[in-house]
């Protein structure tokens, strides 16, 4: 009987160890202002507001996003983007890749310090001092935007009055008129000075309002003329389908941006929030991944869509 030798496996070689990854920055933290920490903060300031006196800043410097190219090389024009979500709109679209103009009528300190994040991410930003009332004006923003930034992909229609008033009648037919011809006008104006340059695959974004569908008693002419835009942009919609065109709107709930100490009553904005779900207003920058959404690949099959970032405000019920 033969007897087979046994012979010793080969020592396996170790692979070399691979390099150690570069750890992520540090996300940022800090807790969200709840509705209850607002009367420690509540401050009432001229209309219209920079964002710049705000005690309690809103958070818009987008720190924790995560870009990914979505919207590389276009070309997108933001109205009231000096603060607010509009600037957390300009910055979000800006880290995804696209070059912006800034249309805002009055706050040129808030606008500048928009245009400085926005050129933080090696984007060109582009200044409008324009008044979304006056069509002629919302032709020349395009024109520039189209000459100086070359070409129009997005048009975001943001700018917005508001004015809060205990009696319905106490408003005044000059502050009706302000509200609808910035509102409801202005989008319009926007939205026909910037077709002729939109193409298939491009799109209009509106912001609306929760309180367009759910109302609220201090803001009757600001409610009507957001129902008006959720109205607008589903029509439109129709009417660009064949186009490729797309339009949606994004609806938010309370938002902490200049507006609020600028025009709802100190008792509100000690309280600021307190209706909704979470407990707390939203921040602008958890706003601005919305419109990212409806301006890339991603929401191509979203059209005449009203995008709720409520926290869960979901009636008029105090």
């Amino acid at each position: 009987m033969t007897t087979k030798k046994t012979v010793p496996a080969k020592p396996t070689a170790k692979k070399p160890a691979a390099p150690a990854k570069a750890k992520p920055a540090p996300a940022k933290t800090e807790r969200r202002p709840m509705a209850t920490d607002f009367k420690a903060a509540a401050q009432k300031l001229p209309y219209p507001a920079a964002q710049a006196d705000m005690k309690l800043q809103p958070d818009s410097d987008l720190a924790n996003y995560r870009a990914a190219g979505k919207l590389k090389d276009k070309v997108a024009l933001i109205t009231g983007a000096d603060s607010g979500i509009g600037r957390a709109v300009a910055i979000a679209f800006a880290k995804e890749g696209a070059h912006v103009a800034v249309l805002f009528n009055e706050n040129l300190k808030d606008a500048e310090k928009t245009k400085q994040l926005v050129e933080k991410e090696k984007r060109k930003c582009l200044l409008l001092q324009l008044d979304v009332r006056d069509p002629e004006q919302c032709k020349q923003a395009v024109r520039r935007t189209v000459a100086e930034l070359g070409g129009l992909n997005i048009l975001v229609n943001n700018a917005a009055f508001q004015m809060s008033q205990e009696k319905f009648e106490d408003i005044s037919e000059e502050q009706i008129r302000r509200t609808f011809d910035t509102n409801i006008l202005g989008y319009i104006w926007m939205a026909q000075a910037a077709l002729p340059h939109l193409a298939k695959g491009d799109c209009i974004i509106n912001t609306g309002s929760i309180v367009g569908i759910t109302g609220i008693p201090i803001l009757v002419d600001y409610s009507a003329s957001k129902a008006g835009i959720h109205a607008l942009t589903k029509s439109l919609a129709l009417y660009l389908g064949e186009r490729g065109i797309r339009v949606n709107c994004v609806v938010p709930g309370p938002v902490w941006t200049p507006n609020i100490p600028a025009t709802m009553p100190l008792a509100e904005i000690e309280k600021f929030g307190h209706e909704v779900a979470l407990k707390r207003p939203g921040q602008p920058e958890e706003i601005a991944p919305a419109y990212v959404l409806l301006a890339s690949q991603d929401g191509s099959f979203m059209t005449g869509s009203l995008l709720h970032v409520t926290g869960g405000k979901l009636s008029s019920d105090e």
